[in-house]
């Protein structure tokens, strides 16, 4: 016989005491990370012809939400490395298709992530793209969406344009891409992605946000254009946001600036990491510049050649992590000159951080000292006679997602309030 009992459980847990506990408040929901997984298909090979790019796409799983994502390449060796960067990083609605037309929300609750390498005049056979996609499982933000703005530009030569993208009001920045078209303008990149604020202090986006600066509500992208050609060239700056109405979330800029690369044909790596308290990876950003980019605006770097070839999760050494990893607390920047030596280059890398309440308790009584541990002994420990557990968590559902790391009795008190039907009691007891 197999009996189902939904809240039941929970009430009756009030009535197995000869006297109740003396009355209290009930304990604050103590601040927790929320749940992010790496989604990484490997690296996809080319270009191998020049004034061209590869489109590469990672997606999350049933039940996870982009928050962010990135991109690392290999580039080979010699002066032909010079010809691979990054040409966009930004979300997808199906993994292929561009958000590209009218700017404002584009679209909700995205589960695809796109990365693009490009070529400049210089191709081989090494070159290749990794894209990485960080899905998010919370029931604190349920639903994203995301906000696009595009400038037509940069047409001229060393001349970087900056392009804006917030968030609406009562929501919250979760992160954000960047994009350049078309790839036929080899020259035509973007060289910074970074989380912002749209407000005076930080000049509506052209200043990037600071190291421990919380809540940042913008991302902004930086289209550079060396050589100056145009074929209706524009840059494309991507916020993906929270729902409406979420409270008690708090994100944490984490941010390095290194120097250089400053000779031709090298390569630079920053890598920055979520310190103790700042809860979980949730993006990150790189660039390379002239410098001080989060207390002036944005300056361009010492060559037209510089470029980005990467912007990923990676380990604090700056490896980047591989495909499910649930830990990633470290953000890698790689950046790179051209043919020609770049003075005063400085090369910068954002981790944005986070922490979400832990779901709080319709249900009387669980988060009460006295009655919690004892729901956690029921549903773990009571077993028939052959040893099987006769309280159970049904079905899978409850394994997976937001659910990950709560203890069965906040599980079912998560499923409740989501009403989404996912977390059941289940008893079952076979008569001898």
């Amino acid at each position: 016989m197999r009996i189902v009992l939904v809240g039941l459980m929970v009430l009756a847990t009030g009535l197995v005491t000869a006297a109740p506990p003396p009355a209290r408040a009930l304990t604050q929901a103590a601040a927790a990370p929320a749940n992010v997984t790496v989604r990484t298909p490997g690296a996809i090979s080319g270009p191998t012809t020049t004034f061209s790019e590869i489109e590469t796409h990672a997606d999350c799983a049933p039940g996870e939400l982009i928050s962010a994502g990135g991109i690392t390449q290999t580039i080979g060796t010699g002066m032909v490395s010079n010809g691979n960067h990054v040409n966009g990083i930004e979300p997808s609605a199906d993994g292929i298709t561009e958000f590209t037309g009218t700017p404002g929300v584009v679209a909700t609750d995205v589960t695809h992530w796109l990365g693009f390498g490009g070529t400049g005049g210089a191709a081989q056979a090494e070159f290749s793209s990794t894209p990485f996609a960080l899905c998010l499982a919370s029931g604190v933000i349920p639903h994203t969406q995301v906000i696009m703005n595009k400038v037509t530009g940069p047409v001229t030569a060393s001349l970087p344009l900056v392009v804006v993208a917030s968030c609406p009001a009562n929501t919250v920045l979760l992160g954000g891409g960047a994009r350049t078209i078309p790839a036929s303008v080899g020259s035509l990149k973007p060289i910074a992605s970074y989380p912002t604020f749209n407000n005076p202090g930080h000049d509506f986006g052209k200043k990037a946000a600071a190291d421990g600066e919380t809540n940042p509500d913008s991302w902004a992208a930086v289209g550079f254009n060396g050589g100056g050609g145009d074929t209706s060239n524009t840059t494309f700056a991507y916020a993906i946001c929270s729902g409406t109405g979420v409270s008690g979330f708090t994100s944490t800029v984490r941010y390095r600036e290194v120097s250089g690369p400053t000779l031709a044909t090298t390569g630079q790596i920053a890598t920055v990491g979520c310190n103790a308290g700042d809860g979980t990876l949730i993006s990150g950003g790189a660039g390379i510049s002239g410098g001080n980019i989060t207390t002036t605006d944005y300056t361009i770097p010492g060559s037209q050649g510089d470029h980005l070839n990467g912007s990923f999760p990676s380990d604090p050494a700056g490896t980047p992590v591989s495909d499910g990893t649930t830990t990633a607390a470290s953000w890698t920047a790689l950046t790179h000159t051209g043919g020609v030596n770049s003075p005063n280059t400085f090369s910068h890398v954002w981790a944005l951080c986070a922490t979400t309440p832990a779901p709080p308790s319709t249900l009387a009584g669980l988060t009460d000292p006295d009655l919690h541990p004892l729901m956690d002994t029921l549903s773990n420990t009571i077993r028939d006679g052959t040893g099987n557990k006769i309280i159970k968590l049904d079905p899978p559902c409850a394994a997976t997602g937001p659910y990950q790391g709560l203890s069965n009795i906040d599980k079912l008190s998560l499923s409740a309030q989501l009403n989404d039907g996912c977390l059941q009691f289940i008893t079952t007891y076979t008569a001898p």
